[in-house]
């Protein structure tokens, strides 16, 4: 009976135990407190910004068998791979207007969706109010760039290098980078969004040149009108079954030896290896490669841009002369300046190649290059505006 007794009391008194370890979270002992771990994920972040648990694709996305063919030149270094998590990040640096002095613009304030990623403005308005010195390019299919060369006078060999620049520029952006460092460290989901897509929650700037970079470069646009009839075809210049009459004409003239359009704008990205001059005028106030090197032979030659979504992406050239696609076709028919510089794609010996269209022409250019429209691109989640507003 004693042992009984004994056991029974025994029993109690570890429920009882039990009872106060249960009470003082997790059996901390009470006079030397341990503070639990809490697995936080971006997720508790949502009324800051709208981002899933498990990242969008960006790392392998599904393009064509056409645009992995080698004339798509990919400019990705090998340590900086497009991945799921640093594209996330990149994303939401993207848009993140603490990057600018005042807090007012991001980098999407100057390359927004609905245009494209580009600037519906000839110069774009920075963080005070003051105006770039050139248009702002749209972003798609970065990374096809061959020479791998950014801005219009390609002043940035590398898109590392590219992304950091509008951030330090005083009209842009109008900060240091150590000052956006400091920013990035104060908020606690950039601290998540680090560690997914570097390992750890270290913050610096070629941590965020890196994840910008990979942003941009997963911006790929290959769901235009054109690309539904080119996965039909074996060859750029067939008849495409998709196209109008007006649209197969246009794109014919677009590969044709009258206009060599594709010299300059080739590839399935529809860009150029080189900067060109394209006889905009005879003296130039903006010498783009030229403004930047003072070599004579550079006057005038720009980067040339990718042809993708151009309808969106107005106004047109370094200096958004154009207002419409109609106006840089009328400047290809007889608008070309015999520059000494000028391109040898525009010209025919010592002279200026023309293409001299008629309206119908002018009508079939323009149908064509509408066909690059790709409305699914702009609109892509992946793409979006993160911040809650």
């Amino acid at each position: 009976m004693k042992r009984f007794m004994f056991m029974l009391l025994l029993g109690i008194f570890i429920s009882s135990c039990g009872d106060n370890i249960d009470n003082n979270d997790g059996g901390t002992d009470p006079t030397n407190p341990v503070t639990p771990t809490t697995q936080t994920s971006i997720l508790d972040y949502s009324n800051i910004v709208d981002l899933p648990a498990t990242p969008l694709n960006y790392a392998n996305i599904n393009l064509p068998n056409y645009f992995n063919q080698d004339n798509n030149i990919d400019n990705t270094p090998n340590g900086n791979q497009v991945s799921d998590w640093g594209a996330t990040l990149g994303r939401v640096l993207f848009y993140d207007k603490k990057l600018s002095r005042n807090q007012t613009v991001a980098c999407a304030s100057c390359h927004e969706a609905e245009n494209g990623f580009s600037d519906d403005a000839a110069f774009s308005t920075g963080f005070n109010g003051g105006l770039t010195g050139r248009n702002s390019m749209g972003l798609a299919n970065a990374k096809y760039y061959d020479n791998g060369h950014f801005f219009w006078d390609e002043r940035a060999n590398t898109l590392e290098d590219q992304v950091l620049r509008p951030i330090q520029d005083p009209v842009e952006m109008g900060m240091t980078l150590s000052e956006v460092v400091e920013r990035v460290e104060q908020e606690a989901y950039y601290r998540i969004l680090f560690e997914e897509a570097f390992g750890d929650e270290t913050v610096n700037s070629d941590r965020i040149s890196l994840a910008l970079s990979q942003f941009i470069r997963s911006m790929l646009s290959y769901n235009s009108k054109y690309d539904a009839g080119r996965s039909q075809v074996n060859d750029q210049r067939d008849n495409f079954p998709n196209f109008t009459q007006q649209e197969n004409q246009g794109k014919a003239l677009f590969f044709s030896n009258r206009t060599n359009c594709d010299n300059c704008h080739g590839t399935e990205s529809f860009v150029g290896p080189n900067a060109r001059n394209n006889g905009l005028d005879l003296v130039y106030a903006d010498n783009g490669v030229g403004e930047r090197t003072g070599n004579p032979n550079d006057f005038g030659d720009f980067k040339v841009p990718s042809l993708r979504n151009i309808e969106l992406t107005a106004p047109y050239m370094h200096d958004g002369r154009f207002a419409t696609l109609e106006a840089v076709i009328d400047h290809y028919s007889n608008g070309v300046q015999n520059h000494p510089n000028l391109s040898n794609q525009l010209r025919q010996g010592n002279q200026v190649r023309r293409g001299n269209f008629n309206n119908g022409e002018r009508a079939a250019l323009v149908a064509f290059l509408r066909t690059l429209t790709d409305n699914q691109f702009v609109t892509d989640e992946r793409y979006s505006n993160p911040f809650v507003e």
